[in-house]
């Protein structure tokens, strides 16, 4: 297997700081540039490395060898994305309790030959829709993807007191799974697998995209621009581009709206926590990614 990158061995001085992101298609990624910047404000000295399996035509049956890397390289965590985030869960040490619930992991803290698993995407979520939509009403919401990032979205809305979530997965079977996992650990929620699409959204307050579709890699709309209107709020978790085309054509019809950005803000906020043990700000990591620009 060929190594992402060549980092010293040795053991990293108490200021320098190494993190690394997995996934594919990653390049646009803002995450290195918050938390390298985030390091810096707090006198720490951090090389970030992008992992893109994409770029070095490896796969997730890759992850054992990278994990091994990163311990080899002195690592102290890293960041997980798509498609790792289900594939990474047996090869860790532990597993907090919110991940496990999830089942899906984004940030691994690598500590002497420990390997423990985290799940901070749906704080994040959690705290952009806070933020973003603080007065979406919850009473029905309709969620697309039910992956290890639509997990994430999902659990945050339930543990915001969503009354009705229904799950739409092209994979029907992932969706039922997503159900019958959550619904035992939120017993007031109705959670259900949308059986008709737009039957469900219908009856929907608001529309949660939680799919790699509208990335700069996977361009397009999730589902037909008829099923929207003006009344429903619609929530995405594509940051790269921040207007997706879903986004765009929801905007157009009047719909209330909120962008990938403030849930990859305030994920990286929780991550560089656990990574460091340090208080991160979190206007300062929101001012890098703003002021970022992703590489085309």
């Amino acid at each position: 297997m060929r190594y992402p990158c060549c980092v010293p061995t040795q053991s990293p001085q108490p200021h320098r700081l190494f993190l690394g992101l997995i996934g594919s298609g990653i390049q646009s990624s803002r995450t290195p540039a918050m938390h390298i910047a985030e390091a810096a404000a707090n006198g720490l000295r951090c090389h970030y490395q992008l992992i893109d399996l994409d770029q070095l035509g490896l796969l997730p049956s890759d992850l054992p060898a990278l994990l091994e890397f990163a311990e080899f390289a002195q690592f102290a965590g890293l960041n997980i994305t798509h498609p790792s985030k289900q594939s990474i869960l047996p090869l860790l040490t532990d597993v907090s309790p919110h991940a496990a619930a999830i089942g899906a992991v984004n940030t691994v803290l690598l500590r002497d030959g420990h390997r423990s698993g985290h799940n901070t995407d749906w704080l994040g979520f959690r705290q952009a829709l806070i933020h973003g939509l603080p007065d979406a009403p919850l009473n029905h919401v309709v969620q697309l993807g039910a992956g290890g990032a639509g997990a994430a979205t999902a659990y945050a809305l339930l543990q915001l007191g969503a009354s009705h979530l229904t799950i739409h997965d092209t994979d029907n079977a992932r969706a039922q799974s997503l159900v019958a996992r959550y619904q035992p650990l939120f017993p007031a929620s109705r959670i259900s697998v949308a059986r008709d699409l737009a039957h469900s959204l219908a009856s929907a307050d608001g529309l949660v995209h939680a799919t790699p579709t509208g990335m700069a890699s996977h361009p397009g709309l999730p589902l037909p621009a008829t099923l929207l209107r003006p009344s429903l709020w619609v929530a995405e978790i594509v940051y790269f581009p921040l207007e997706t085309e879903l986004l765009r054509t929801a905007r157009a019809l009047g719909c209330p709206t909120l962008d990938g950005s403030l849930m990859a803000i305030h994920q990286a906020v929780e991550a560089f926590r656990l990574f460091t043990g340090l208080e991160p700000n979190p206007q300062r990591m929101a001012a890098t990614f703003l002021s970022h620009s992703p590489t085309p």
